[in-house]
């Protein structure tokens, strides 16, 4: 970077600017995916809001490309792009909870783990994702599913306002009375229309929770989807449970003589009743006998960290994701193909629920656009070995080429792959994509913010 240009920056700001002449350099630019390697020209870590609007400012002036971190969680690595400023978000973390007006503020750069811990202490929360380590930024703007979804709807259902700096480098609040089409496509519009530096959530009761795990063998696994495709739809909004292909970890809860085998399965969550608990459970023999079956009570910010140490950062990820209606007989053949297949002891394949309370928002309430999906899928081929890359991705790609048309054509943008067509960005956005163009033309006309699933500024007059 121009040395006039890095010094002018490090003057406005009162965080630090690091550039690869920094030895901090190589440890900062790091992404959760460890396939991603990409070398910024810097890295801003703003403080505060006001550092954000002066990066921006600058950024753009220059003429310089700019990427957006919150918890470094994208899989396709958007948050860093080569030769470009990444707006580092992370020394912005901390969560104001307001009891009374059931409330929670969330600085842009907060994890999870941030908000969960916050919210808990007064037995509230919202529906946000299964890995506590993910950034509340990138998860919100997708739209954001967990396992509180059925119950509450998704994470973008929850939010009441956003403080978002534009591409001019300008201050907007947006909520349902102030920029109110800027509000609805912040809802699962991704990162296209700004820098969120604060969001507002409502929030709902949650405390402790009963965690459900049933696994079993792959011989099972026809017989467990033909079954879960029919029951969980009509079960209460206090059950979720998404489905799963893994391999079995060698760790607590499991015991060691499953270690290691590939199996089948749901995690479950219940937020009702916990003596009502053991009977929403009651139904997981109906498939056939699991081989393995855990339940047991705990403090909702447990279950949503409890796979954070099986998935740290640094690990090699590939994925792709799309939206399921429904389960076909032809879907389950290529499901039952590929679990046979997993390629390494982390890989999985999840379907999440995000029926439910979900779809109790109208289709045009929000940016996200399949209120009708049922599922959302992701494939992910995952490993620490980078020498296992390559067959991590054919794994995936091969999967996810054979399952897509048994699909509804569009998917999560949080679980878009990197080089997602301008067409398959379309039709994850269906009939809202021209709608989100012309918002995207009012806040962002110059696609400043375009290191993301990119929604191009519309052209028509």
């Amino acid at each position: 970077m121009d040395g006039t240009m890095l010094e002018t920056i490090r003057t406005a700001l009162r965080g630090p600017v690091i550039t690869p002449r920094d030895p901090e350099y190589d440890e900062t630019r790091k992404a959760y995916n460890a396939m991603i390697d990409r070398r910024p020209a810097a890295i801003v870590r703003c403080r505060d809001a006001a550092d954000v609007m002066d990066a921006v400012t600058l950024v753009r002036d220059q003429g310089r490309e700019i990427a957006v971190r919150g918890g470094a969680h994208s899989g396709p690595g958007l948050c860093l792009v080569d030769d470009g400023v990444t707006v580092d978000l992370s020394p912005m973390s901390g969560v104001r909870v307001d009891a009374v007006a059931k409330t929670a503020q969330v600085a842009g750069g907060s994890l999870l783990s941030d908000l969960d811990h916050a919210t808990h202490a007064f037995g509230l929360g919202i529906p946000a994702g299964i890995v506590s380590t993910t950034g509340v930024g990138g998860l919100t703007l997708g739209g954001g599913h967990g396992h509180l979804t059925r119950k509450y709807g998704l994470t973008v259902d929850s939010l009441v306002s956003a403080d978002v700096v534009l591409a001019d480098g300008s201050f907007v609040t947006a909520s349902e009375r102030d920029h109110p089409d800027l509000f609805w496509a912040l809802r699962g519009g991704g990162g296209n229309f700004g820098i969120v530096t604060s969001f507002t959530f409502g929030l709902h009761p949650v405390h402790t929770v009963a965690l459900g795990i049933t696994l079993w063998t792959l011989d099972h696994l026809r017989a467990v989807l033909q079954w879960y495709r029919e029951f969980l739809p009509q079960a209460p909004h206090d059950l979720n449970g998404f489905f799963a292909e893994l391999t079995v970890p060698p760790a607590p809860p499991f015991p060691e003589e499953i270690h290691g085998q590939k199996m089948c399965g749901v995690v479950w969550c219940w937020t009702g009743e916990l003596d009502h608990a053991e009977k929403a459970f009651e139904i997981v023999d109906e498939p056939g006998p699991p081989a393995f079956h855990f339940t047991a009570p705990m403090p909702y910010p447990m279950v949503q960290s409890m796979f954070d140490d099986l998935m740290p950062a640094g690990l090699q990820w590939y994925w792709r994701g799309d939206f399921f209606d429904r389960i076909t007989d032809e879907a389950i053949d290529v499901h039952t193909k590929y679990a046979q297949e997993l390629p390494t002891g982390l890989s999985i394949m999840h379907l999440y629920p995000v029926d439910g309370a979900a779809h109790q928002v109208a289709q045009g309430d929000t940016a996200w656009a399949y209120r009708d999906a049922v599922w959302s899928g992701v494939i992910a081929g995952i490993d620490p070995d980078p020498a296992n890359a390559g067959s991590l991705r054919q794994w995936c790609a091969a999967y996810w080429e054979e399952l897509h048309p048994h699909s509804m054509g569009g998917g999560y943008v949080n679980f878009m792959g990197t080089g997602e067509s301008q067409d398959r960005v379309r039709v994850t956005y269906r009939d809202h994509y021209d709608r989100l163009a012309d918002i995207k033309r009012t806040y962002d006309p110059d696609n400043f913010f375009h290191a993301n699933q990119n929604i191009e500024p519309s052209s028509r007059s």
